[in-house]
């Protein structure tokens, strides 16, 4: 289905609040890189500390709250 010429200029006020956004900070982008880095891009984790880490974790009982008698 094509567009018509008015339909391919709308822009939503999401995306013009984004563009002003990153209009007045220009280093956001940088900074959410940054962070991303920091939290997910990690190195691989060796099988054998994975073999350690789950060896070494703690049995959690399957309902948390209640306390056994």
């Amino acid at each position: 289905m094509k567009l018509t010429k008015q339909h391919q200029l709308y822009e939503s006020d999401h995306t013009l609040f984004i563009k002003a956004l990153k209009a007045k900070n220009p280093d956001m982008e940088k900074g959410q890189q940054e962070g991303r880095a920091r939290l997910w891009d990690q190195a691989p984790v060796s099988l054998d500390e994975q073999q350690r880490q789950l060896a070494s974790a703690v049995k959690q009982q399957a309902y948390v709250y209640q306390n056994k008698l």
